[in-house]
């Protein structure tokens, strides 16, 4: 089965914060795990694809791009948006369906926008999907903190389904790149 691991918005800014952002919940175990991913990703020889927002750092400078302590491989494919939803206006999908991917395997920021968006576009878009449970992030809102954000989409996304297409919820120490979804369907 053709996949790819799809790393979303693990910028340095928005990672680390800036003056009126504070750094995401556990940035430190969420660059661990985005790593942890990437080398099973390269054992496994699946393809890694980085999204950044150009709404970060003003979509310049060091800021912007990925995170320097986040070791993806020369080859990854990026792609730069403009509104939280990762298929919006990139290209994405169009490669995604060029490789003939079938299952994604998503991590990065912000757990409550692009995270949320990507996993529930994907499988609209016909794409099982395995968001990393300990491999997405963000930063408290108003009505709820970063940890109970996360939690309330690892249960709320663990399971969500497009028809024949659907999201599960593993962590970076399970064998993501063999999918279970057909154990469900």
């Amino acid at each position: 089965m053709n996949q790819t691991l799809l790393i979303i918005d693990a910028q340095q800014e928005l990672i680390d914060g800036n003056q009126e952002e504070s750094a995401v919940f556990n940035k430190e175990h969420l660059i661990g795990n985005i790593n942890t991913v990437i080398e099973k990703a390269k054992q496994s020889g699946v393809p890694v694809v980085a999204v950044r927002d150009l709404d970060v750092a003003e979509g310049k400078g060091k800021g912007f791009q990925v995170h320097e302590d986040i070791k993806l491989p020369a080859e990854t494919k990026c792609f730069d948006k403009t509104a939280t939803n990762s298929f919006h206006g990139t290209g994405l999908l169009d490669h995604l369906k060029s490789q003939e991917v079938r299952h994604v395997v998503i991590m990065g920021c912000k757990t409550q926008h692009c995270i949320d968006s990507a996993v529930r576009t994907a499988t609209i878009s016909g794409l099982d999907v395995t968001l990393v449970g300990d491999g997405h992030s963000t930063t408290d809102s108003d009505a709820l903190t970063a940890e109970q954000i996360i939690k309330h989409h690892n249960v709320t996304l663990h399971g969500h389904y497009n028809v024949e297409h659907f999201s599960v919820v593993r962590n970076a120490e399970e064998d993501l790149f063999h999918p279970i979804h057909d154990s469900y369907r």
